[in-house]
C-alpha cells in the first residue's frame, strides 16, 4: 500500500486549518456531558482564533511555552490548537497528577502561561511565578475558553521544524522526563502510519484515554484532525459509560489499552457462557473457523455471525479497534478477529511521537506489535541466537531530545539518531517486530536464562479472576546473582476481602494452569494475593518500582 509523502511535513496548526477549510460543517470535537455537544470544524476554527487572540494580547510569543492541563475535553483541544496558532509550544500534564507534581512540571517546562480545569487553576495563578496568561477549561473560570470574544484573523502556519510540543513521560520506572517534539516529528508518524491504516472523514474516533498521553493524542487525536474526522471525548474509563458513548456516538475506530480490552472480552465470554455449555461450545466453533476464514482468505464472515453478540456489546458499529500502551495477550487479539472486529495492535514510545510499529488490517499478526511503518530504520542491538536484542529506531517521527537534559538525552540518542528504546524484541523477515519485554525488568534466572516479565504477565490476560499482575524476580543466591519468579496479583472484585485460605487454592490453580503454558525456565515458583491495587499510570500500566 502507498504511503502519502509530502515534499514537506505540514504543521500540525497547518493539518488543523485545511481541515477545517475543507469539512467546514462537519462535526470536530464531541463530548456527552449531560447531553450531546458538538462543535463543527468552522466553529472550533473560529474558537481557536479565539484563543490565539487572547495569548497573543497576553504577549505570548513565538518558542514560548504553555501548559494544559484536564480532562479530555473539546476545550482541551481547542486551546492545544490556540497555542500552536501563535507559535507557542504546548505542555499537556495529565490531569490526575497531584497539584504539586503538576506545578513541578509546569515550572520544568518554563511555562509561562497555561489552561487549566476548575481543580488545578487557582493553584498554578498562584504558584507559577511571573505568569502572563490563565485560561479556563470549564465556566467556572473567567476567562474560559468557550466565554472569550471573537477572535481576529488566525496567524499563518508557522516552519514545521519548530517545537510543538512538550511531553512528560509518566513511565513504568524513574523520573518523568520532558519529550521535545517538532511538528514534523508528529504529522510525519501521522501520515506514515496511515500507510497501514487507512482513515475517512466519515470516522468517529473515541478518546477514551488522557489526551495529554503520546498514544492518545496521535493516534486519536492527530489522526482524526487530519482527515477531517469526529473525535468524541470520553470523561471517564467507566465500562458502562464507554460501552452507552460507544453506541451512541456510532463510534468506528476504538483505540484503548489490553486493560479495557481485557475487560471487555470477558464480558462478551461470560455473557455467552451464560447460554450453556453447548451454545458456548457451538459458538467457540465458529469463532475459530470464522478466524482462520478471515486470516486465510481475507473474507470477514465474523461481523455478520456474530452481529447480534457485537451488538449487544456496543461494538457493532466499531470498524477498527487498536490496542496500544502495552502488550497484549496474542490469545486476546485472536478472539476479537474471530468475532469479527478489525483489531489490531500497534507499538511506539513517547520519544518517537509514539507510532512505530502498526498491524494492517489485511495481514496482522497475533504474535507482533505490528509492522515497522514507512521511514522508520530499525536495528536489533547485540542479538542472542534467537535474534533478540535491545531495538533502536531512526526516523522523521524520533525526538530531538529531553528538555533541558542532555545526560538523559546522550543516553538514548547517539549523534547519528539513533534511539535507544529500552525494550527487547525481534524482527522477522517481512519487518513485523515482536517485543519480549523491558531491558530494566529482565529477570536472570537460576540457570542463566534471561525472562522477561511481560512475556508472563501475557498469559494472565484471559483470567478474568485476575485483575492485576505484576511479575518480577526475587533473589534466590545472591552469591550466583540469581533469581527465582514471583507473581504479584490483585484478585478481581468477587475475590477480594475473602479470607486466605478461600482465596489461595483459587489463584494457586491458575498459577498451576499459567506454568503449563511456560517453559520450565520461565515458570512461576511462589505468589503473593495483595489486598491493595497497585499503583498505575493513567495509561493503565503498572508501575515497575525498582527491584521489580
Amino acid at each position: 500500500m502507498a504511503h502519502y509523502r509530502p515534499p514537506v511535513w505540514p504543521s500540525l496548526f497547518e493539518l488543523f486549518l485545511q481541515s477545517a477549510e475543507r469539512f467546514a460543517e462537519r462535526p470536530c470535537f464531541t463530548a456527552y456531558d449531560d447531553q450531546r455537544r458538538s462543535l463543527s470544524y468552522g466553529q472550533a476554527r473560529d474558537q481557536v482564533a479565539s484563543i490565539a487572540s487572547a495569548l497573543l494580547q497576553a504577549g505570548i510569543k513565538p518558542g514560548e511555552k504553555v501548559a494544559l492541563t484536564g480532562a479530555n475535553s473539546p476545550e482541551w483541544a481547542l486551546a492545544y490548537f490556540g497555542i500552536l496558532a501563535v507559535g507557542a509550544v504546548v505542555v499537556p500534564l495529565d490531569h490526575q497528577l497531584k497539584l504539586e507534581e503538576a506545578l513541578r512540571l509546569a515550572k520544568a517546562g518554563d511555562c509561562v502561561a497555561f489552561f487549566a480545569d476548575e481543580a488545578k487553576f487557582e493553584f498554578f495563578r498562584e504558584g507559577l511565578k511571573g505568569c502572563r496568561g490563565a485560561w479556563g477549561l470549564d465556566s467556572s473560570q473567567s476567562p474560559s475558553v468557550m466565554s472569550l470574544p471573537p477572535g481576529e484573523a488566525l496567524p499563518q502556519p508557522r516552519s514545521s521544524a519548530e517545537l510543538a510540543a512538550i511531553l512528560f513521560t509518566s513511565g513504568t520506572t524513574g523520573q518523568p522526563k520532558g519529550v521535545m517534539l517538532t511538528h514534523a516529528n508528529l504529522t510525519s508518524d501521522c501520515f506514515l502510519a496511515q500507510a497501514y491504516m487507512p482513515l475517512y472523514p466519515t470516522d468517529v474516533f473515541y478518546a477514551l484515554l488522557p489526551i495529554h498521553h503520546s498514544y492518545t493524542m496521535l493516534a486519536v487525536f492527530i489522526e482524526a484532525i487530519s482527515v477531517g474526522a469526529e473525535i468524541v471525548f470520553a470523561r471517564k474509563m467507566a465500562i458502562t459509560q464507554v460501552l452507552r458513548e460507544l453506541r451512541e456516538a456510532k463510534v468506528t475506530m476504538f483505540l484503548a489499552v489490553p486493560l479495557l480490552f481485557n475487560k471487555l472480552l470477558a464480558g462478551i465470554m461470560d455473557g455467552v457462557r451464560k447460554k450453556g455449555p453447548v451454545v458456548f461450545g457451538l459458538i467457540r466453533f465458529l469463532m475459530a473457523v470464522s478466524g482462520a476464514i478471515k486470516k486465510t482468505t481475507g473474507i470477514n464472515p465474523g461481523k455478520k455471525l456474530f452481529h447480534s453478540v457485537l451488538d449487544k456489546a456496543s461494538l457493532a458499529t466499531l470498524r477498527i479497534c487498536i490496542s496500544g500502551g502495552g502488550p497484549l495477550a496474542p490469545a486476546v487479539f485472536r478472539q476479537y478477529n474471530q468475532l469479527g472486529l478489525d483489531f489490531v495492535q500497534g507499538y511506539g514510545l513517547t520519544e518517537t511521537s509514539p507510532i512505530l510499529a502498526l498491524n494492517p488490517v489485511d495481514h496482522y499478526k497475533e504474535t507482533s506489535v505490528g509492522k515497522v511503518i514507512p521511514e522508520v530504520e530499525l536495528k536489533i542491538l547485540d542479538a542472542d541466537e534467537t535474534g533478540q536484542g535491545e531495538i533502536a529506531v531512526r526516523g522523521p517521527m524520533v525526538m530531538q531530545g529531553y528538555y533541558k537534559n542532555p545526560e538523559a538525552t546522550a543516553e538514548v540518542l547517539d549523534a547519528d539518531g539513533w534511539l535507544r528504546t529500552g525494550d527487547v524484541g525481534r524482527v522477522d523477515p517481512e519487518n513485523y517486530l515482536a517485543i519480549t519485554g523491558r531491558c530494566k525488568s529482565l529477570i536472570v534466572t537460576e540457570g542463566g536464562k534471561n525472562v522477561y516479565p511481560e512475556e508472563i504477565e501475557f498469559a494472565f490476560q484471559l483470567h478474568p479472576e485476575v485483575e492485576q499482575v505484576l511479575v518480577r524476580g526475587f533473589i534466590l543466591d545472591a552469591a550466583l546473582h540469581s533469581e527465582g519468579i514471583e507473581a504479584l496479583i490483585y484478585p478481581s472484585t468477587d475475590y477480594q476481602g475473602k479470607a486466605e485460605a478461600e482465596v489461595h487454592p483459587h489463584f494457586q490453580k491458575i498459577i498451576d494452569q499459567v506454568n503449563t503454558t511456560l517453559l520450565p525456565y520461565q515458570r512461576i515458583s511462589r505468589f503473593e494475593v495483595l489486598a491493595e491495587p497497585l499503583e498505575m499510570t493513567t495509561t493503565r500500566k503498572i508501575k515497575r518500582v525498582a527491584g521489580s
